[in-house]
């Protein structure tokens, strides 16, 4: 009987253990991008800006496409806006001339590496490839060598952002709003997401390779702009940067002292 109730308890015993390794495995890929890690690095990570004004910077990630990118320029040109462009490596390869053209209109150009892996996931060997590559397209195109960069999906370590800072002198650019465009959700409702949630400081990611993206960017700037705000580079907004004023201590409740003196005595 013993021997029984041992045997049980050990089957029991592994049965739960089984089932708390199933719970802590990874589940598996939706196709949904992570999200950007929190900023915990001043002066190397930005996702916002504490800036003085209503200051917002506009940011196109996987560029530069063919068909899509002198449609965004030519609009981006209309409203006299600059931006900032996180470009994959093999699309500068593929189109310098467009690259060109965005550091001509006065566009900000940054590195995103080159074929759009999971940097978190690398070697450092792996992520040094990734970046040199793409700058060295970016330098053969412009003549020049991008100061930011931008990791697929927002997906990097914090030692991976103090090395690459370090060896590249890259300041790491996450974001603020993201209206989700890679999924499609159609233009009017990428236009909502950003306009609800754009505020002063904010970083705007989005995307010039999808069509809806740029089917949404007139509804954009046009509410943007009507609602005062202004637009520059990325490492124009940094520049601006001035420091979050700290919270006012709570003011102390005051104390009522009950007093300890005897009542006077009633007079008949």
């Amino acid at each position: 009987m013993l021997i029984f109730r041992f045997l049980l308890f050990y089957l029991l015993s592994s049965v739960a253990i089984a089932a708390a390794h199933a719970n802590d495995a990874v589940a598996p890929q939706t196709g949904e991008k992570p999200k950007p890690a929190a900023t915990a690095e001043p002066g190397i990570t930005f996702d916002w800006v504490h800036v003085d004004g209503p200051y917002i910077a506009m940011t196109f990630d996987d560029g530069p496409s063919a068909k899509l990118t002198p449609k965004l320029l030519d609009l981006l040109a209309a409203h006299h806006i600059k931006a900032t462009f996180f470009l994959i490596g093999q699309n500068v390869a593929e189109n310098p001339e467009i690259v060109a053209r965005e550091v001509r209109e006065g566009h900000e150009i940054a590195n995103h590496s080159w074929s759009h892996p999971n940097l978190a996931k690398m070697s450092d060997d792996g992520v040094r490839g990734q970046l040199r590559k793409t700058e060295d397209a970016i330098r053969s195109a412009i003549g020049n060598r991008p100061t930011l960069m931008r990791p697929p999906y927002g997906s990097i370590s914090t030692r991976q952002k103090k090395w690459i800072n370090h060896e590249f002198g890259y300041k790491i650019v996450l974001w603020d709003v993201d209206p989700l465009d890679w999924r499609r959700p159609g233009p009017n409702v990428v236009c909502n997401r950003i306009v609800k949630n754009t505020r002063a400081g904010s970083i705007v990611l989005a995307h010039d390779i999808h069509p809806g993206t740029i089917e949404a960017m007139p509804c954009v700037l046009n509410q943007l702009e009507a609602k005062g705000f202004k637009f520059v580079t990325v490492s124009e907004l940094i520049a601006m940067e001035t420091p979050i004023p700290p919270k006012p201590s709570p003011t102390p409740k005051s104390r009522t002292t009950k007093s300890t003196a005897p009542s006077p005595t009633p007079h008949n």
